[in-house]
């Protein structure tokens, strides 16, 4: 084991502490700003039949994959300061490149296919006899989404969130290609691990912070298999 391992493993420097802090604000803003349109996608992926479905179900998961740095390079032609809609977005005062903003639409971007593809999977699961039920009792679509759909695929919801949060705090291509590597503005946790593997005697904060990762991801991968556990269970699927 290195010598540096023992004496410094849990001393967690202020910059680290920043990345992690940062990391953990960009992921929530994330996972809550797509987790609508995550949940109105997969609804529409499992239960609705309209011309491009095959398209669109390409296009949400085309950012698994594409390289990650394509999908950063994409956002920043779009977003970008110089970009296709960015001229117009700053004009309004909405700036996403070389901000922790942006930071969090690109892992927002990289974390949708995950979320999707948990939800879609739980409304699939969903019996079509309790949403007729329902029609047949008077609820329109909206309604049967709301008070049947929705209740039910709620431990599917909150897997794909799970997921998208996790994916996020470990994003490094899309973040870096999109809105650089900036201390305390968009270097998230995996960012600064890069950054402290590039200049001599950054391997401990390295470790550290890997340590952390780690940690982090395993503890989202826990959560999202006793969710499904125990929403099969309820179910009757398993014992």
């Amino acid at each position: 084991m290195p010598d540096f391992l023992p004496a410094t493993l849990f001393e967690l420097s202020p910059a680290e502490w920043t990345a992690i802090r940062l990391s953990l604000r960009i992921a929530t803003v994330a996972t809550l700003a797509s987790l609508p349109f995550g949940i109105l996608t997969a609804y529409a992926l499992a239960r609705c039949q309209f011309p491009g479905k095959t398209l669109v179900n390409g296009i949400v998961h085309l950012p698994l994959v594409l390289p990650p740095v394509v999908t950063g390079f994409v956002l920043l032609m779009l977003l970008g300061r110089k970009g296709v809609f960015g001229p117009y977005l700053a004009e309004i005062g909405v700036v996403f490149s070389f901000r922790w903003t942006g930071a969090a639409v690109a892992c927002g971007v990289m974390g949708f296919p995950l979320m999707v593809r948990a939800m879609r999977l739980s409304f699939e699961a969903i019996d079509r006899r309790l949403e007729l039920a329902s029609e047949t009792l008077g609820a329109n679509r909206i309604w049967t989404f709301f008070l049947v759909n929705l209740p039910l695929a709620v431990p599917g919801v909150i897997v794909g969130a799970i997921l998208a949060f996790a994916k996020a705090l470990g994003e490094f291509g899309a973040t870096i290609t999109f809105v650089s590597n900036i201390p305390g503005e968009t270097q998230t946790i995996s960012a600064a691990i890069y950054s402290y593997t590039q200049v001599p005697g950054g391997d401990a904060a390295a470790m550290r912070l890997t340590i952390v990762a780690v940690f982090i991801a395993f503890s989202a991968l826990v959560a999202s298999e006793i969710i499904q556990w125990r929403a099969a269970k309820r179910l009757g699927n398993v014992e």
